[in-house]
């Protein structure tokens, strides 16, 4: 895997580590892989499926 920085509101950090703290998640990094994977697969199925 790469490392990738990104600049995010606090608010989210916030949600981030509520999800941590109620255990939906091992930690933030795992978080935010599956919402960028969440993110890739229907932006990429909407692609495919465009008119």
């Amino acid at each position: 895997m790469k490392l990738v920085t990104v600049h995010l509101p606090d608010e989210f950090l916030h949600d981030l580590d509520e999800l941590v703290r109620l255990k939906r998640y091992p930690n933030r990094s795992e978080c935010i892989r599956v919402a960028i994977r969440d993110l890739l697969k229907e932006e990429m199925w909407n692609k495919n499926n465009a008119f």
